[in-house]
């Protein structure tokens, strides 16, 4: 593979399945720097709900993309390419190895193959007509033309709704079918090795109801009454990540503490299986099984030896 530049490193996997860790160690084998691909730890403020690196793992590795917005801005994968590849192509100037670490496909994918997503470019006119609208002839509408963007966006989420049907009515197709496996495979782009981190399933799902655990017992409640005292209201897409909406509907007065915590551990497991879906489904992905005993400094050895072995390094 070896074509003059230094290869992009991704480390993906499911939610807990350990890919910080791996990707600190790696950097540190490989003397390279971390580009984090995950779609919550971009905003400022939502630090413990986003699992993001904690000191020791900023003293050990350097981390870009986090804290790069604010929680009221509509974050999106042209953003986050935007912002990704000249960061990458500074690395390589540099002469070290970028590692891209994270669970949201969609940033994965942007970065690691060229998409055929058509850039569905603002229309102001008819954004202006479709505002006209009003929220629930908005909503009705992308029911209709786009059931699946329908059901991840909130009623009173007009900017969102606009801009689905911004790209429904400019492409013809509904926007959530660019936002799967299928939809956006692309061409892998070259250069790039991506490992999947492969814990066995029960595992996987301790290991997230301990971060669960963790979360709630460091305050996840205190960074949520911290983010709508600062002004951040509860619709947000940020606020609506894993972990803020479940605090939020305890802090609401909607549910008991307890049942906010058993929906979140509930709803990561199944986020941690469409997140496996997705990587599953791109046979660029080289799945390395980790368990329980092994440190992220042997998987990181081990992640090091076939890059040597198939000349990425």
């Amino acid at each position: 593979m070896k074509t003059g530049e230094t290869p992009l490193i991704a480390v993906v996997g499911a939610t807990a399945s350990g890919k910080t860790a791996v990707a600190v160690a790696l950097a540190e084998c490989l003397n390279g720097e971390i580009i984090s691909a995950d779609a919550v730890a971009v905003y400022r403020y939502l630090n413990i709900g986003a699992a993001k690196p904690d000191a020791h793992e900023r003293a050990r590795a350097t981390f870009h993309l986090v804290d790069v917005a604010d929680p009221d801005e509509d974050f999106s994968l042209s953003d986050f390419e935007r912002l990704a590849n000249p960061i990458i192509a500074e690395i390589r100037r540099r002469g070290k190895t970028p590692i891209l670490a994270g669970g949201t496909g969609l940033y994965v994918r942007g970065l690691t193959a060229t998409l055929s997503v058509p850039a569905v470019a603002p229309n102001e006119a008819l954004r202006a007509s479709l505002r006209e609208q009003g929220a629930e002839a908005l909503y009705d509408r992308l029911q209709t033309v786009d059931p699946a963007s329908a059901a991840k966006i909130l009623p009173g989420d007009v900017k969102r709704m606009i801009r689905a049907l911004e790209v429904y009515e400019t492409t013809g197709q509904a926007m959530s079918s660019f936002h799967t496996p299928e939809g956006i495979r692309g061409v892998p782009k070259p250069n790039t090795v991506i490992f999947g981190l492969d814990r066995e399933r029960a595992g996987l799902y301790r290991r997230i109801e301990d971060r669960v655990d963790v979360m709630i017992g460091g305050s996840l409640e205190a960074e949520v009454r911290d983010l709508l005292a600062r002004g951040y209201h509860a619709n947000l897409k940020s606020m609506q990540s894993l972990g803020y909406r479940h605090v939020l509907r305890y802090v609401s007065g909607e549910q008991t503490l307890a049942e906010a915590v058993d929906d979140m551990k509930r709803d990561t497991r199944r986020f941690a299986k469409r997140q496996l879906s997705w990587f599953r489904a791109d046979a660029q992905v080289q799945w390395i099984p980790v368990t329980e005993t092994d440190s992220a400094e042997a998987v990181a050895e081990v992640l090091t030896d076939a890059l040597r072995k198939t000349g990425s390094t």
